[in-house]
């Protein structure tokens, strides 16, 4: 349904495109209140008011607003509808579907056409949405007293990751000498170039290896959850990519960081059965094929 609503929303004119914008809206987050254990018609409801008096009236601060909103619910529902899964195959279905839920949000985002910073709107609906993916799989992961010291080397390792990207990249386009700040945007630009986009670093090191690593561990046990909450590193990239840059490019960027980062999520499973699982290949496909817990499926409620 989210893909074909995509698909319609692709083919409007653009007079018509904010309103497509607050049907995403609306149905992303009726969908994650549901997933969630919310209450879809109260969340469905105030998205579609906020969405309507935002393209109705059109004051720029709360139509900015709306498109920030929309890009957090779309990278946090992304991330919700996965399911565990043992074997890669499993887990590169799973990221690619994240990644539609994702690309149809951005559709919605780009329709309200937001008159506002690029990197602001990124940055915004990232912190946002890491916020509110960790509180919501606080409840999902048996809360902190679950995470055991493993749990908590691999949260506070990705608040890390997500505070020293965030504070370099403000920090390199404010406190730059106009010297490193030329190279850096030449060197950008010759990439973009000579392939058409640029790979996303924070996806291919952070954002898509916790998705697939999250849903893999998922699979064994709950804790799962924290890791794939940083899967929202990568689904905000894409949810706002249309907002900050043209189709061309997004889609380019996104084909390229896709399968790199799942090549690292890839190598990080593969690690970790390594130190924690069983030795020995038969012994692996053991574990593998009994590595099934149970959760509620794609369009039931995980509370």
């Amino acid at each position: 349904m989210a893909v074909l609503l995509a698909v319609q929303v692709g083919a409007l004119d653009d007079p018509v495109a904010p309103y497509a914008s607050v049907a995403i809206t609306t149905a992303f987050g009726t969908a994650l209140a549901a997933r969630t254990g919310g209450r879809p018609g109260v969340t469905g409801g105030l998205c579609l008011v906020l969405g309507s008096v935002a393209v109705a009236v059109g004051p720029p601060l709360l139509v900015a607003g709306v498109a920030a909103i929309t890009g957090v619910v779309t990278a946090v529902l992304a991330v919700m509808l996965t399911v565990p899964a043992a074997g890669f195959r499993g887990v590169v279905r799973e990221v690619v579907i994240a990644v539609l839920v994702a690309a149809t949000g951005a559709l919605g985002v780009a329709g309200y056409a937001a008159d506002v910073s690029r990197e602001r709107l990124s940055y915004t609906v990232l912190a946002l949405a890491l916020a509110l993916a960790l509180a919501l799989v606080f409840r999902l992961g048996a809360g902190l007293h679950g995470l055991g010291r493993r749990g908590f080397v691999i949260l506070a390792g990705g608040l890390v990751a997500v505070t020293i990207t965030l504070a370099y990249a403000e920090a390199l386009r404010n406190y730059a000498s106009p010297g490193l700040l030329e190279a850096f945007e030449t060197f950008v630009a010759r990439v973009e170039a000579r392939l058409g986009g640029v790979p996303q670093p924070i996806e291919i090191g952070l954002g898509f290896p916790a998705l697939a690593w999250g849903v893999a561990m998922r699979a064994r046990r709950r804790q799962g959850w924290w890791v794939c909450a940083f899967g929202v590193a990568a689904t905000s990239t894409v949810a706002t990519s249309l907002a900050t840059s043209e189709l061309t490019h997004a889609t380019l960027s996104l084909l390229y960081s896709l399968p790199a980062g799942l090549l690292v999520g890839y190598a990080v499973i593969r690690l970790d059965l390594f130190v924690t699982g069983p030795r020995g290949r038969r012994a692996r496909q053991l574990e593998e094929a009994s590595a099934h817990r149970p959760e509620p499926q794609r369009t039931e409620a995980l509370l």
